[in-house]
């Protein structure tokens, strides 16, 4: 099962802050606590147990809510053990999370959570005296509807049409027996493609709304890893957030450590881009049907969109008594997170780790333990027939992330019987308009200006007849190309990472259950290495 590591910064498909954090670059040290190293992991455990709110209260609370949630989920051994492990002072967590994506989406929502099920297994080995329990947060409480409604099946979207509004958690499952036959029409009747149906209808056809879903789906995926699946969107958990909802409506401390953060990141680097931008106020209201803004003007808070609204005294009230109604947003779930698990590292995505580095004044602002950020696992699949085409076509891996154009290109030059280059052309008329400066420099200086335009414009003459021959061979060589970049299109969709456009069911039929053991085999999280892989 052949495979090749290639560095995220070697790729084009990483941003500049990613490439340079993977690095250690020194300007970046201050915006995250400790750079995810196995080494450095006891330090953080450390650092963990004495927080003062990794106490064994906190920890009951946090067991009965996963026991309630997990009542009628067919959970395995496992992960009910490592449900009950969290409640002694010797256990932590290495978390992920996701949105509730239809059928889970992206292909690297099996990626972030291998990775996080891996580095609890490999922190387990090195630290024999802790447990480590790996945990998939579902954003329940999101409310973007269009982002989680579809999947990408063979490069072909299957829809969920609906109306929708509130969080996106509570959405009922109606309509997704239209969405089951149309995916079932696609699939066709091997073993595997009957797995993959079993698992969509169980999992939406059986289920009352978007949560009790997701988690079936992935509890069937990963059980047997002992992955504990938390929904946020519980009362218990919120009542360990009241004191931090407190400080957001009042002191809004978010909104003034954030903006001064992200102020001092741009410096650092202008192509930096600023994740999420902080409001005064980073909560929503939910309600059933409803997930608005909390906004306060001159001492009056209100709920956007609504006729919501409390004095200072009512709406410090109403958190004390339904605080299941405060909603954090993208800024502020990573520390309502942080609050109630006892965690060591998040594992997610380039986007979601850009917005963890405008939290870590924050954080020690209203002194809570920063975890460490891993940027998680990515790769890209190909079959044993994918691989000997490539061989014949003399495709390398890293031929692959190139760009479209530049991949035609490279692969027009290689295929055309005459050299595409003219290097050597250019190289010896700049060696002749050497000889006319130091001429021009000899008689009359004037004359420079006039010799500087002329190579100038002879250079870009020679540039425009290597452009016209590279397209003229383009036209020649087409049926031989397209072959090539037909084969880039498979593993490379839309001429973006395969993880990101494929959905894991396309893996699936060709790979059946074999599929998550492989990748748990092969996805190393501390590689720091963007994993391709032969199947």
């Amino acid at each position: 099962m052949p495979t090749e590591c290639i560095p995220y910064s070697e790729t084009g498909y990483f941003s500049t802050l990613m490439c340079d954090y993977l690095t250690e670059k020194p300007t970046l040290k201050s915006f995250y606590n400790r750079f995810p190293k196995l080494e450095n992991f006891e330090a953080q455990i450390q650092e963990k147990q004495q927080s003062n709110l990794a106490n064994a209260s906190q920890r009951a609370v946090l067991v009965a809510a996963l026991q309630g949630q997990y009542t009628n989920v067919n959970a395995s051994d496992f992960t009910l053990e490592n449900i009950q492990k969290l409640a002694s002072l010797t256990t932590f967590t290495v978390t992920t999370g996701h949105q509730l994506n239809l059928f889970t989406g992206p292909l690297y929502f099996l990626y972030k959570i291998i990775s996080t099920i891996n580095l609890a297994k490999e922190l387990e080995e090195k630290h024999p005296n802790y447990e480590f329990v790996p945990i998939y947060w579902m954003a329940s409480e999101d409310h973007d509807f269009e982002e989680i409604s579809f999947f990408n099946y063979k490069g072909k979207k299957v829809n969920w049409n609906r109306q929708a509004s509130g969080a996106v958690g509570e959405l009922s499952t109606e309509g997704l027996q239209e969405v089951f036959e149309i995916f079932a029409e696609k699939l066709g009747n091997s073993n595997n493609a009957k797995a993959l149906l079993a698992l969509f209808e169980n999992g939406y056809l059986k289920h009352n709304n978007l949560t009790d879903a997701t988690r079936y789906i992935a509890n069937e995926l990963f059980k047997e890893y002992g992955l504990v699946i938390v929904d946020g969107n519980d009362k218990a958990l919120k009542q360990l957030f009241v004191p931090f909802v407190e400080n957001e409506l009042f002191q809004q401390t978010a909104f003034k450590e954030v903006s001064l953060t992200a102020n001092k990141l741009t410096a650092v680097n202008d192509s930096y881009k600023i994740q999420v931008n902080p409001r005064e106020i980073n909560l929503f209201y939910i309600v059933e049907g409803i997930r608005e803004r909390i906004i306060e003007t001159n001492g009056v808070f209100t709920v956007n969109d609504t006729s919501v609204r409390w004095t200072k005294d009512e709406i410090q009230q109403e958190v004390k008594q339904f605080p299941e109604r405060f909603s954090p947003n993208a800024l502020l779930r990573p520390l309502y997170q942080e609050i109630i698990l006892p965690n060591l590292c998040y594992i997610g995505g380039g986007g979601e780790l850009a917005y963890w580095f405008e939290l870590k004044s924050y954080f020690d602002a209203v002194n809570v333990t920063f975890p460490m950020i891993l940027l998680r696992n990515s790769a890209v699949v190909k079959t044993v027939k994918q691989s000997e085409k490539m061989e014949k076509l003399n495709i390398t891996n890293r031929d692959l992330f190139l760009k479209r154009e530049a991949f035609i290109n490279k692969k027009v030059k290689e295929l055309s019987a005459f050299k595409i280059d003219f290097s050597s052309q250019k190289e010896h008329l700049e060696q002749q308009f050497k000889d006319l400066y130091k001429l021009a420099e000899q008689t009359d200086k004037s004359f420079v200006g006039a010799v500087a335009a002329q190579e100038k414009k002879q250079l870009k003459g020679i540039k425009h007849l290597e452009k016209r021959l590279l397209t003229a061979q383009k036209r020649v060589l087409k049926d031989k190309v397209s072959r090539s970049t037909d084969l880039q299109e498979l593993l490379f969709p839309g001429n973006s990472l395969q993880e990101r456009k494929q959905n894991f069911s396309e893996l699936y039929l060709e790979y059946g259950e074999d599929l998550i053991p492989t990748l748990v085999k092969h996805l190393q999280p501390l590689s720091g290495e963007f994993l391709v892989l032969e199947l």
